[in-house]
């Protein structure tokens, strides 16, 4: 049971979610991922870090960048099948539109440019 209520949990937060929905689309570095949701760089990381715990959301180095990308869901079945399923929930939602209508703007090079 305690998979399943670390999954529930990691998803029962709303910028937890959008990251969610921002990486069915590209793998993306937290720099990104806060010029998207417009909240501080600390809070981004703490919650990828749940993320990650639960299985939903995994990373590699890439050089100076670390990408973060959905996981496969092989750590846990309760995350396999969330992330099966949360690709076709909230598309017609219109802030996850907008967020993600926004993704091709968002580019790492221009943002650590400043």
């Amino acid at each position: 049971m305690k998979k399943f209520i670390e999954v529930m949990k990691a998803l029962s937060d709303p910028n937890r979610v959008r990251i969610m929905k921002m990486l069915q689309h590209r793998s993306m570095c937290v720099c990104e991922l806060q010029a998207g949701l417009g909240i501080s760089q600390p809070t981004v990381s703490k919650h990828l870090k749940t993320l990650e715990g639960a299985g939903l959301v995994d990373f590699r180095k890439d050089g100076l960048w670390v990408d973060y990308f959905l996981s496969d869901g092989s750590e846990s079945p309760y995350a396999g099948v969330l992330l099966g399923n949360l690709r076709h929930w909230l598309e017609d939602d219109e802030a996850v539109s907008r967020l993600i209508n926004k993704l091709p703007s968002i580019r790492r090079e221009d943002i650590c440019k400043k």
